[in-house]
């Protein structure tokens, strides 16, 4: 996982408008689609909080273009993403899985040296970030290990609304340093 690739996964997120609360569409039941809405039209912006910025606070909005021949949405950030019944993924990756339960882990190969684990770490949280507050949200981890290090990817996804804070961390001798924080500002879900 590098940022190239966990920016537009971030940006991939939902919301209405800045300053709402979003209820939470049940306690962790559901699809994983139901925590990552995904159609031709869809827009989220989201900010960049990253730690040791001069400027914070630089946006991003990501919509999606259209839905390919294969049943991929494509993105203006040349992401494309697909919902399955068992799993929300990209072309190499399983993004979220079901059963949405504290506990559930799943792996993704994404090249010959590269394996990436996940599991849910937590549901039934409550996130907040300037487009508002959403309760009801499902936490993932994701690990990576590299040499002398491994990359740690936190999504949190909100019910109806998708990821709406992405995290990553570097640990480097069993110690968490911060690496990237983006979290969702505005959105365009379905029109709203």
């Amino acid at each position: 996982m590098n940022l190239r690739t966990l920016l537009p996964l971030a940006a991939l997120a939902a919301a209405c408008a800045g300053g709402t609360k979003h209820p939470a569409a049940g306690p962790a039941a559901g699809a994983p689609a139901d925590f990552y809405p995904l159609a031709v039209g869809n827009e989220w912006t989201w900010r960049d909080e990253s730690p040791g910025l001069k400027q914070p606070g630089a946006t991003r909005t990501v919509r999606i273009l259209e839905r390919t021949k294969d049943g991929y949405f494509k993105d203006s950030d040349r992401g494309e993403l697909r919902a399955d019944p068992d799993c929300v993924h990209d072309r190499s990756r399983r993004l979220l899985c079901a059963p949405i339960a504290r506990g559930t882990g799943w792996t993704s190969v994404v090249s010959v040296s590269s394996t990436e684990k996940y599991e849910i770490a937590a549901v039934g949280e409550t996130v907040e970030t300037p487009a508002g507050r959403f309760d009801g949200c499902v936490r993932v981890r994701a690990h990576n290990a590299g040499p002398g290090a491994e990359l740690v990817l936190e999504t949190a996804y909100a019910p109806g609304i998708g990821p709406v804070r992405i995290e990553t961390f570097v640990l480097v001798g069993g110690k968490a340093v911060p690496q990237f924080r983006a979290v969702l500002e505005k959105a365009r879900i379905g029109g709203r």
